[in-house]
C-alpha cells in the first residue's frame, strides 16, 4: 500500500497561514503521519506538537529533527530555503520538500530569475539592471511611466513599487537602494509595467517532472476594489476560471514547462514549489517573478481541492519521483478572506483577544496566521494577517457566503477585511 512508503513522522517549518494549511493537508494523508511545527501557531498547536525553533534557525531546525527523528521536512517560507536549511538537511540524511539554496535563489534574486527569463526567452516584461542611483534615474526617465522598480533581494514584501509617475519612481529607486546600502549586491531590476489580469500558477517540480496544482487568483490590496497598498494578499479563491483550460494549456507549453527545462538546464536540481506569478497581458500571458515556496493565501484554497494524498505529492516530488503522479482534483470552489489587524500592513495592534464561533459549517476553516495563546489561554493576535477563512463549496457564490458568514461572527476588536474577494469572477458569471 502507498501508506506503507510514506514517512511516519513530517516536520512543518513556518508559523503562518500556508502552514497551518499544510498541517491540515497532512494530517489527512492515510499515512496518518506524526506532525510536527517550528514555530507554529495558536491554530497548529491545536493539530501538531509545536517547538519554538524559528524558522531562519537552521542549526536548531536540523537539531530538533535529529532529535525528534523526523522522518520528512516541508519547508513553508523563502528565508529558510534561501538560507540553506534544505542543503543543511541533505548533509544530515534527512529528507526535504523544498529547493535548495541555489534553487531558492529564483526567489532571493529578482535579478537572477530575470536574467534567467531573458536568457532563456520566457515571455516577460523588458527590464533592466543597476547597482548606482545616477544611471537607475536616467533609465527611467528614458522610460513611459508606470514602471516597477523591485530592489534584489528578500526585502519581506516591501521591495517592489509601481510607479504611477517619473517623480515616484525617481523616490523608489533612492528608497530601495537604501534597503541593502553598503552591500556589494544592492543592486536594482527596473521593468515596463504590464497590465493585465494576474493569476498565479503553483507547480510541484522534480528535476524536469512537474505537477500543476490548481488554478488560483490572490488580491493583494489591501483596500476593496483593489485600492490602496499592496500587502501579503487579502483573499484569494480557486478555480481562477480566467485562466481556461486553453489559456492553462497555453502558460504550460511557454511558461511552465519552459520555465522548468531552464532551471534544470542552469544546473539547479530544483524539488519544490515554482510558484509563478503571471500577468495575462493583452499579448499573452508574461511571468511576474517566481517564488519558490507555497503562496499564501493561495495554498489555503489550492490544497483543499486536491483530492490526492498530499504526503505522497510532495514526498515523490522531494524524492525524484514525481513523474506519472497520479493529481485528483476535487471540483468544488474554494474561496478564502484574510482577516487582518487594522492599520496592516503599516504598523498595527498585537495582542487584543479573539473570540471564535462555537459552531461552523465543516465546509469551512478558520486557517490561523498571526495569533497566539496567551498565559491565560486566551487566543490574540500576533500578527498583521491573523486568521484566513476558507469555504469550500459547489459554487464560488456559496463558498464565498459561508466564509463571510464565518468572518462576521469572529468578534476582535481590530479585525478588518476585505468584502469583495472574488467579486471580479462573481461578475463574469
Amino acid at each position: 500500500m502507498l501508506s506503507d512508503s510514506l514517512p511516519r513522522s513530517v516536520l512543518v517549518v513556518g508559523s503562518g497561514g500556508r502552514e497551518h494549511a499544510l498541517i491540515l493537508a497532512l494530517r489527512a494523508s492515510s499515512a496518518a503521519p506524526r506532525l510536527l511545527c517550528a514555530p507554529g501557531n495558536a491554530g497548529i498547536e491545536d493539530l501538531a506538537t509545536c517547538h519554538s525553533v524559528a524558522a531562519d534557525d537552521v542549526p536548531g531546525l536540523v537539531a530538533l529533527a535529529q532529535r525528534e527523528k523526523v522522518e520528512f521536512v516541508v519547508v513553508g517560507p523563502e528565508v529558510p530555503l534561501a538560507l540553506g536549511l534544505v542543503d543543511a538537511l541533505a548533509e544530515a540524511g534527512i529528507p526535504a520538500y523544498g529547493p535548495k539554496a541555489d534553487g531558492a535563489r529564483l526567489e532571493a534574486s529578482k535579478v537572477f530569475t530575470k536574467e534567467l527569463l531573458l536568457k532563456h526567452q520566457i515571455p516577460t516584461a523588458p527590464a533592466a539592471f543597476f547597482s548606482d542611483e545616477a544611471s537607475a534615474v536616467a533609465y527611467v526617465r528614458s522610460r513611459p511611466a508606470p514602471i516597477v522598480i523591485k530592489a534584489d533581494g528578500l526585502a519581506a514584501g516591501k521591495g517592489v513599487v509601481v510607479a504611477q509617475t517619473h517623480e515616484e519612481a525617481e523616490a523608489a529607486v533612492r528608497e530601495l537602494l537604501a534597503l541593502h546600502a553598503g552591500s556589494p549586491d544592492n543592486r536594482l531590476l527596473i521593468e515596463d509595467c504590464l497590465t493585465g489580469e494576474e493569476t498565479s500558477i503553483l507547480v510541484v517540480v522534480s528535476g524536469r517532472d512537474y505537477v500543476i496544482l490548481p488554478t488560483s487568483q490572490d488580491h493583494k490590496r489591501i483596500g476593496e476594489n483593489d485600492t490602496g497598498p499592496n500587502t501579503g494578499g487579502m483573499g484569494t479563491y480557486s478555480p481562477a476560471e480566467v485562466v481556461t483550460p486553453a489559456l492553462l494549456e497555453k502558460i504550460d507549453r511557454t511558461i511552465v514547462r519552459p520555465s522548468v527545462n531552464a532551471i534544470a538546464d542552469e544546473g539547479i536540481e530544483f524539488r519544490g514549489t515554482l510558484f509563478i506569478g503571471l500577468m495575462l497581458t493583452p499579448e499573452g500571458p508574461s511571468v511576474l517573478e517566481y517564488n519558490t515556496r507555497f503562496g499564501d493565501p493561495e495554498t489555503q484554497v489550492v490544497l483543499p481541492r486536491i483530492e490526492s494524498d498530499v504526503l505522497a505529492l510532495l514526498w515523490a516530488a522531494a524524492r525524484g519521483q514525481l513523474a506519472g503522479f497520479p493529481l485528483r482534483i476535487r471540483p468544488e470552489h474554494a474561496l478564502c478572506v484574510v482577516i487582518a489587524a487594522k492599520g496592516y500592513p503599516g504598523s498595527y495592534p498585537k495582542g487584543d483577544p479573539i473570540h471564535l464561533p462555537h459552531a461552523i459549517p465543516s465546509s469551512v476553516s478558520i486557517i490561523h496566521a498571526g495569533t497566539k495563546r496567551t498565559s491565560a489561554g486566551q487566543l490574540a493576535t500576533n500578527g498583521g494577517r491573523v486568521l484566513g477563512i476558507t469555504a469550500l463549496a459547489p459554487t464560488l457564490r456559496h463558498a464565498a457566503v459561508d466564509a463571510y458568514a464565518v468572518c462576521d461572527a469572529i468578534q476582535c476588536t481590530s479585525k478588518y477585511f476585505r468584502r469583495d474577494i472574488g467579486a471580479r469572477q462573481l461578475r463574469r458569471g
